[in-house]
């Protein structure tokens, strides 16, 4: 069942990637990679909301953990497209930014993380 669960999950991880980023770039250009960082920033809120959550009580069964998590969010977020495009700006000689979508990336997943955890620990 675990295997179903990562192609079904996955799958749409990878829809909704194509949507929300599609989306946040119509909303805010594309001047910097916002569909990736938006959708990294989620992605890493939900995996440290999900897993504390799971880890904490047993709402989600082993499988279906795995399904969400490793499936939807390992879809859904985007670490190669960050490295392609932060590399794809350097080599276009955009270096501020590059390093604001380094930054952004790196240190808001960072507090995204913490606060998914943070939030599942106070349920």
């Amino acid at each position: 069942m675990q295997i179903v669960y990562l192609g079904l999950f996955g799958g749409l991880g990878c829809i909704a990637r194509y949507l929300v980023s599609g989306w946040t770039y119509q909303l805010f250009g594309r001047s910097l990679p916002y569909g990736t960082l938006v959708v990294n920033l989620i992605g890493t809120f939900m995996l440290g909301l999900l897993m504390e959550a799971a880890l904490r009580s047993s709402f989600l069964s082993p499988e279906l953990r795995i399904g969400l998590t490793v499936g939807f969010l390992g879809g859904f977020t985007t670490f190669s497209t960050f490295s392609y495009e932060t590399l794809r700006m350097l080599e276009d000689g955009n270096y501020w930014g590059s390093a604001v979508t380094i930054l952004l990336n790196v240190l808001g997943c960072l507090m995204a993380g913490s606060l998914g955890i943070y939030l599942a620990r106070q349920g």
